[in-house]
């Protein structure tokens, strides 16, 4: 139903963003410095179940009114392109902000179970302003239109960004949980990470504006 390049296109994009460290990254560090490992895991389980919710959302609302209608597909691209660079800008602009300190202390708090665990990340994964731009304006930009099954498509092509992010989200859990001295230490570190995040960003939101179906 997708092809092997869309596939592997959509799989390098999604790994382009999904790096870069966003709300649900932060959530995910804040977590595992706060409260450890299994913690951290069952925040990023809750993260990818969160995010594929706006997957749904997506292919079975806006995906098929993207679909039906070039302008709304152009509106809905450039205007995602332009957060894409706001969320850049102010990345870098904040980056100094990023102290694990802070991070640490929005996080904490008694230690909650699993189930609840879960459902905290859930709720930063489908509010995550960056998923909710990358879902609604580049996953149409990667289904083949001629194939049909669009709907199909988006959740099947959906699974490669909630895969990435389970295993990223995961080794960030992991490395804070493991390295809270060396997090703690420097809040430079954070910055020099949040900073590079954010010309990544403007980057992507640019390529989003210029690139697209022609149809």
């Amino acid at each position: 139903m997708v092809s092997t390049d869309r596939v592997l296109a959509f799989a390098a994009m999604s790994l382009l963003v999904i790096v870069i460290p966003g709300p649900s990254v932060l959530f995910v560090i804040g977590r595992a410095l706060a409260h450890g490992r299994r913690t951290a895991v069952a925040t990023a389980v809750g993260n990818v179940f969160g995010s594929y919710l706006l997957v749904v959302a997506v292919a079975v609302g806006i995906g098929s009114l993207v679909e039906r209608s070039v302008a709304v597909y152009l509106a809905v691209k450039l205007a995602g392109a332009a957060y894409l660079v706001f969320l850049g800008v102010q990345a870098f602009r904040h980056r100094k902000e990023l102290k694990a300190s802070a991070i640490a202390s929005r996080s904490a708090g008694p230690a909650r179970g699993d189930l609840r665990t879960v459902l905290d990340g859930a709720l930063v994964g489908v509010t995550n302003p960056k998923g909710i731009v990358f879902f609604a304006a580049v996953l149409p930009q990667f289904v083949d239109h001629s194939a049909g099954h669009v709907p199909a498509q988006m959740l099947l092509l959906g699974l490669v960004p909630i895969t990435i992010g389970l295993v990223t989200d995961t080794l960030w859990g992991l490395t804070a949980s493991a390295a809270r001295t060396w997090f703690a230490r420097s809040d430079r570190r954070l910055s020099m990470i949040g900073g590079a995040g954010g010309f990544t960003m403007i980057g992507l939101g640019l390529t989003v504006a210029v690139t697209g179906r022609a149809d």
